[in-house]
């Protein structure tokens, strides 16, 4: 499985997204400019450019025709996939963090940074057929998070968002009326700054990663907790394979702290766990840096990763990967 290494990015990666046809993989950075790549050789087909800060997620419409990314440069921008122009701009008060499209793509779910005094907050958005019928109006606005919100994501069939952060508590809302439904255990839940939060892609579970040094698996709509899979490093990302019953963790120390160890120390490496059993099965190693973003194709024979050292690493699976016995 020899990785393809692709450079375009200027600053540390964090965020990767598959379009649902495999063929495409949009990649967010610190570097202000989202850039698309043909999953398949790594090469790259290009950027969008106008934000004026770090971007911090991106989702991509079913029909791969639109890209949504949000920005600490406070507003979260709508692309024309094809051609990289900008639709439309959602200007915040304070820097958008995660965004996600709703299953059929009507929706979406913004969430934007605490800053000064603002508090913050989850925003659902109209997402107009037309861009020039776009508003900027929220339909509903959530609050209740203390500090900042890292993730957003639409639960199954839109009824629910659910939502995680710095507060290490996954809440889930009701998506019609804003009420707040469930909220994780503090006991079984984490016990520190939740990173990254991963849907399955039929919706039915989810995986969280956090900085307590593990990430778990949650049902959508119970909010039971399934499996914990321990690790020895803060978790930075999470993936799911779509094929396999495998979980995958990056990360790695924090960006302040690497360069303290020795880069061999850290060997910043993608850990896959059996997700039924949480048992460690095998790492791909490669990174000189964190982990920050993981995604697996949708097909399920590749997987790519990000990292603090600007580079994503594309890895195509053997055929023999796909015959483990555990």
């Amino acid at each position: 499985m020899r990785p393809i290494l692709m450079k375009g990015h200027e600053r540390p990666l964090t965020f990767l997204k598959y379009n649902r046809e495999g063929d495409l993989l949009f990649s967010c950075a610190k570097d202000h400019t989202p850039t698309v790549w043909f999953a398949d050789n790594g090469e790259r087909l290009g950027t969008y450019r106008g934000h004026n800060g770090a971007v911090w997620s991106c989702d991509v419409s079913r029909d791969s025709m639109r890209l949504i990314t949000g920005s600490a440069d406070q507003t979260a921008k709508l692309w024309n996939v094809q051609n990289g122009s900008q639709l439309f701009t959602f200007s915040f008060d304070s820097p958008a963090r995660s965004v996600d499209f709703s299953v059929g793509d009507k929706l979406a779910v913004i969430t934007t940074d605490p800053f000064m005094e603002v508090l913050s907050a989850i925003h659902v958005k109209r997402i107009a057929r037309d861009p020039a019928d776009q508003s900027g109006e929220s339909v509903l606005i959530l609050r209740g998070h203390q500090g900042r919100i890292n993730r957003a994501v639409w639960g199954p069939l839109n009824k629910t968002i659910i939502s995680a952060g710095e507060d290490s508590i996954i809440r889930v809302w009701d998506s019609e009326t804003g009420k707040l439904l469930k909220e994780s255990d503090k006991e079984s839940g984490h016990k520190k700054t939740i990173t990254s939060l991963t849907m399955a892609a039929d919706g039915s579970h989810f995986v969280t990663g956090s900085q307590d040094k593990s990430a778990k698996l949650w049902d959508s709509r119970t909010l039971t907790l399934l499996k914990t899979y321990v690790t020895e490093r803060p978790v930075n990302a999470v993936a799911m394979s779509p094929l396999l019953d495998h979980v995958v963790l990056g990360g790695g120390q924090d960006a302040s702290s690497v360069t303290m160890t020795d880069h061999r120390a850290g060997k910043f490496e993608a850990k896959f766990y059996d997700k039924i059993l949480q048992e460690e099965i095998g790492g791909v190693k490669g990174h000189f840096g964190p982990i920050n973003a993981l995604a697996f194709n949708p097909d399920g024979k590749s997987f790519s990763s990000g990292g603090e050292d600007g580079y994503v690493r594309l890895h195509h699976f053997d055929p023999d990967y796909f015959n483990i016995k555990i």
